[in-house]
């Protein structure tokens, strides 16, 4: 990544948290200067304290990009800081849940450039996926911008329109919880056939984690992958004949779910 306008100006970092935290480390990795960085935290992590950025000192007077990563209930507290800031070319990255575009402008003022942006926890280790979306004040150059520092943790994607966060977020943002419990369940049931704990554990753990690997490497889609593994009559089709059923299987249930999981998403952003 080209950090040259960032090196020259600035970057501000609001909360530092775990994912704060593994983009604070992402960016060092990939060659950004620490003291190009200012962290604002009230709790800042001793790897942070370490990591040679400023930590609690004032900003510059216009950073080149202020990247927003607080709690919700700590968003307005976080705003009213930077809000003098607004409207000019400094670009506003907010990898806040529930927090519009429309909020931001409410605050920083219609004028300037902001990027939403959803990732999701398996960015804490580089693997995180990222949608992102601007306002029509952003510019090429920072949307690029924008996706160039979501880089440093995974993925990422351009959204079309900020309606579909909510959507990204219930496939997505949720999604790792949904798996966490696939994890979960498919231990319990191995163990209800007679496995021990750590075994089942371990092979369901094991075996996720390989599948979405083989999943994301493979050219054939998730479909066809399936198939490859199904041999006709065998026990593999015995238990997708359960899982794929149409009114009780995943089908069903995950098609409920995500859009359980959407539904909450628009009613918190309101």
């Amino acid at each position: 990544m080209d950090f040259g306008d960032i090196t020259s100006r600035g970057l501000a970092l609001l909360g530092c948290g775990k994912m704060g935290g593994a983009m604070l480390t992402g960016w060092l990795d990939g060659g950004l200067d620490p003291t190009s960085v200012w962290v604002i935290d009230p709790h800042p992590s001793e790897l942070v304290m370490a990591s040679g950025v400023h930590v609690n000192e004032d900003m510059p007077e216009a950073p080149a990009v202020i990247v927003i990563a607080v709690k919700p209930q700590m968003m307005g507290d976080a705003l009213i800081q930077v809000a003098k800031v607004g409207g000019g070319n400094t670009l506003f990255l907010s990898i806040a849940a529930g927090t519009t575009l429309a909020v931001f402008e409410a605050t920083l003022g219609q004028n300037t450039p902001i990027v939403r942006a959803m990732p999701n926890t398996p960015a804490a280790i580089g693997r995180g996926i990222t949608a992102l979306v601007g306002n029509g004040h952003v510019d090429a150059a920072q949307l690029s911008m924008a996706e160039d520092l979501l880089a440093a943790v995974g993925q990422t994607v351009r959204l079309d329109s900020e309606a579909d966060i909510d959507a990204v977020t219930a496939v997505s943002g949720s999604g790792p919880a949904y798996v966490f419990h696939l994890i979960e369940t498919l231990a319990a049931a191995g163990e209800a056939e007679g496995l021990s704990p750590d075994l089942a554990l371990q092979l369901a753990k094991a075996t996720v984690a390989g599948a979405g690997s083989l999943a994301e490497a493979a050219d054939e889609g998730p479909g066809q992958l399936r198939v490859n593994v199904t041999s006709p009559n065998g026990t593999t089709q015995a238990a997708l004949e359960v899982l794929m059923n149409e009114t009780s299987g995943f089908p069903a249930l995950l098609k409920k779910a995500v859009k359980a999981a959407a539904d909450r998403s628009r009613v918190l952003g309101k």
